[in-house]
């Protein structure tokens, strides 16, 4: 067999082993995403942990079979659910672990395949959003909810501000982003994306600065984050269309624009498929 006709057979048998028990979703595969995390540990790969196999990923592969002949199906490590997953565990299978709970709505910071004390965290935090009884370790049953479709809006929702989005939902570097970057130029106008209450306005000390949460109904909440002025109150009810605040670059940001999230009872989901 040649070297281009292996790497392809690598390739064809990791998607196939990945996306037969996997969910039916277009969120990449969690046995490729342990396979980058694997790669860029070997300095063969810099790009996003996605769990797509594109041009990069393919290279990072052609470049360790060149250098140890060594195959794809041995960086992916075991399957999630071959064994229980603990505090401490270590391995491709803490990888796949990592980005469905960050998929479902609960990023544990970096993809990496160490389960720590984020990682715990995220995964309680998921359990209980589950119904499930948080034990902080990953067996059967969490492994089944973590299989299921990721979790969507289930209203529709007015856009904040009407610009080109930037950085969308989803994988990004070896995290994960739980909404999307609308630029504009600070001082402009946020406005509320659904009726609701606000239950939060001020600062943060983490890297969302200014931030508004409007929680409406079915346990939808919208977060409007990085603002360079607060112009909403706690305990104010807002309509669709109503004035939040104004775009800044508070908190952790390059540039201005509004991070926007929306979270249904705890769970970030793409506020995309929801914007009318």
């Amino acid at each position: 067999m040649t070297r281009s006709r292996g790497l392809a057979a690598i390739v064809a048998v990791l998607w196939v082993s990945v996306a037969v028990p996997g969910t039916a979703l277009a969120i990449g595969s969690p046995r490729v995403a342990a396979v980058q995390v694997a790669l860029r540990a070997r300095h063969l790969y810099t790009g996003t942990i996605d769990g797509w196999q594109g041009r990069q990923t393919k290279a990072a592969l052609a470049a360790l079979e060149r250098r140890t002949g060594q195959a794809a199906n041995d960086l992916a490590g075991p399957n999630l659910g071959d064994r229980p997953l603990v505090l401490g565990a270590i391995g491709g299978d803490v990888v796949q672990l990592q980005f469905l709970l960050a998929w479902h709505g609960f990023p544990n910071g970096t993809i990496d395949g160490e389960f720590g004390e984020h990682t715990q965290t995220a995964l309680i935090r998921f359990q209980r959003w589950a119904g499930l009884p948080p034990v902080g370790f990953a067996g059967p049953n969490t492994v089944a909810a973590l299989r299921a479709p990721v979790p969507t809006c289930p209203v529709a929702l007015a856009w904040p501000l009407r610009v080109k989005v930037g950085d969308v939902f989803g994988p990004r570097g070896t995290g994960f982003h739980p909404g999307i970057d609308l630029p504009a130029a600070t001082g402009t106008p946020v406005r509320a994306a659904e009726v609701g209450r606000v239950t939060f306005a001020g600062p943060t000390v983490g890297g969302y600065g200014n931030l508004v949460i409007v929680k409406s109904a079915g346990g939808v909440a919208t977060m409007y984050a990085h603002l360079s002025r607060i112009l909403a109150y706690e305990g104010e009810t807002v309509t669709v269309g109503s004035l939040l605040g104004l775009v800044g670059a508070s908190g952790e940001t390059t540039g201005p624009h509004l991070h926007f999230e929306v979270r249904i009872r705890g769970a970030a989901v793409d506020p995309l498929p929801a914007l009318r």
